[in-house]
């Protein structure tokens, strides 16, 4: 499959889900389309519990009202089933939806497989039309992008004469 390319429209999908509020586990489907309007951070994140994904999601998490208040909403996606997305969002305290894809069809979709580790760790900011307008795709390793980085390509989509075209990173 081509890689997705900046601008393109971001390939919908319907997964299920976990998110916890009040202590409290709401499993149901998400689906890309029904963000539209809302910028969405799609976090791809190799596997539940691990410490890197851990610490990657906490960091989201601890800035996730800075995330909120760009209007932004954050989904972590993996191909742990949704049990493991629930004893996981539970277990750390992750208050944003993570995303079930077990068959691995919207990690393939997005770009973000690799043999072996199954998904590289990658970021994919779609804009309030459902387009693509920044991602980082990671080659391997532990390393992440920081919320202070996503959420400066989140203030860019609005930057004036911006037109909202952000680029793609390197991937690291």
């Amino acid at each position: 499959m081509p890689a997705l390319e900046i601008g393109q429209q971001a390939p919908d999908f319907t997964l299920p889900g976990v998110m916890v509020a009040d202590g409290r586990a709401e499993q149901r489907h998400f689906s890309l389309r029904d963000m539209r309007g809302a910028p969405v951070v799609l976090a791809f994140y190799p596997a539940d519990n691990s410490p890197g994904c851990t610490a990657q999601l906490c960091s989201y998490q601890s800035e996730l009202a800075g995330f909120e208040s760009l209007g932004a909403q954050v989904w972590g996606i993996s191909r742990q089933d949704t049990a493991s997305h629930e004893s996981f969002a539970l277990r750390q305290g992750l208050t944003f939806p993570l995303l079930a894809d077990e068959k691995g069809d919207v990690v393939e979709q997005y770009g973000a497989s690799m043999f072996g580790i199954g998904v590289r760790r990658s970021i994919f900011l779609v804009d309030t039309d459902g387009v693509l307008r920044w991602k980082h795709v990671a080659l391997v390793g532990v390393k992440f992008q920081s919320a202070a980085r996503i959420q400066e390509q989140l203030r860019m989509l609005d930057a004036p004469g911006d037109a909202g075209a952000v680029r793609d990173d390197a991937a690291s």
